[in-house]
């Protein structure tokens, strides 16, 4: 959630595309519950009754009141591997799930919808080439963000950005290397 704890009637009407009065109009009919500021009398709503006040009124969500996505899939045939990240990525405050092949991870991205995914190139089946193709020729999954850690050569890594993974990571790397990466792919 956003670091602002209150908004003024001024700030909803820009967040609304509304007109102020539309705004006090819905505070003084007790559709937006909101409060007085003493004194001056301002109105303020706090942030979490602004968007209980959109979700109600199914309007749009401004995406700094969406909650974080710490979600993570790691998709890696080595369980070792998959364990390590989970565990440095758990201690960050990250939610992670494993997919040990492509196809496993195709239906844990359906199901569990993460802000990212670890990908490694060599798996059997579908490999992590071939997933990364399907996933941004998808228009669900063309947004997700995709961090490929892999031990091949600088060449595969550039094959994959090229295919488009947001970011690649050499194996072995370092935990906090890790930790950087994956916080600037999920701000």
């Amino acid at each position: 959630m956003s670091r602002i704890k209150s908004l003024s009637t001024g700030d909803i009407a820009q967040y609304c595309d509304v007109n102020l009065r539309t705004v006090i109009r819905w505070i003084d009919k007790g559709s937006l519950k909101g409060y007085k500021l003493p004194g001056r009398g301002n109105n303020r709503v706090t942030v979490d009754n602004f968007v209980l006040f959109l979700k109600e009124n199914e309007m749009p969500v401004p995406a700094e009141f969406l909650p974080k996505n710490k979600t993570v899939l790691i998709v890696d045939d080595d369980k070792n591997m998959a364990d390590a990240i989970k565990r440095v990525l758990r201690k960050d405050g990250f939610e992670c799930d494993t997919a040990i092949n492509g196809f496993l991870a195709g239906s844990k991205l359906m199901q569990h919808r993460p802000s990212l995914m670890t990908l490694d190139l060599t798996m059997p089946g579908l490999n992590g080439f071939e997933l990364l193709k399907h996933l941004r020729a998808d228009e669900q999954f063309r947004d997700l963000k995709i961090l490929v850690i892999s031990a091949l050569q600088q060449e595969s890594l550039d094959e994959a950005a090229a295919l488009g993974a947001n970011a690649v990571l050499s194996k072995p790397f370092k935990n906090d290397e890790l930790l950087n990466v994956v916080n600037q792919l999920t701000q």
